[in-house]
């Protein structure tokens, strides 16, 4: 099976797999490596996993402060996926089909925190002594993260260029340049 159908299944296979790492990475940083009781595992000079709770989306913006914020951002970021998901079957590039997978499944694996313990865990902690370049985040943040440069690159890079055989809108063909 070759195809467009083919490449959305593959971006499905993607972020269904970008899914189960990070809930199966989570699993393991967070509870079977301890870092729910520690807090904090120092890894590299540059490096630590850092237990965080994440009760906001981006950046912490939109902070749940309550049941019905933690629904209510479960619920938009639930429509947000669906949104991801409808694009990504609608696309037929494989380029950004991948890249909406990677939005996809982190999106995805972010709701199931949010919908499991009212936070999404967070635990990659990049430094440069007390500087840190990025906040605390997780395997589906950088999926999403990259998911969204791949689209934002393509979409400034990549412009379509009109076909010089094509014709104009006087029915000639247009001159070639």
């Amino acid at each position: 099976m070759n195809g467009p159908w083919a490449r959305r299944l593959a971006g499905i296979v993607v972020a269904v797999l970008v899914f189960i790492v990070d809930q199966v990475l989570k699993q393991w940083i967070a509870w079977d490596l301890g870092l729910y009781n520690k807090g904090l595992i120092e890894l590299l000079p540059i490096f630590d996993l850092r237990w965080t709770q994440n009760f906001g989306v981006s950046l912490g913006l939109f902070t749940a402060g309550s049941v019905e914020g933690r629904w209510a951002l479960v619920a938009m970021t639930a429509a947000i996926a669906t949104f991801v998901l409808v694009w990504m079957l609608r696309e037929r590039k494989m380029v950004e089909i991948a890249a909406l997978a990677l939005v996809l499944g982190g999106a995805l694996g972010n709701i199931r925190d949010r919908y499991t313990f009212g936070y999404v865990i967070d635990y990659a902690d990049l430094h440069f002594g007390s500087f840190r370049p990025f906040l605390i985040f997780n395997l589906a943040d950088a999926a999403i993260t990259i998911g969204v440069l791949i689209i934002l690159a393509r979409s400034l890079l990549s412009r379509e260029k009109p076909d010089a055989a094509a014709p104009t809108a006087s029915g000639n063909a247009a001159p070639e340049s």
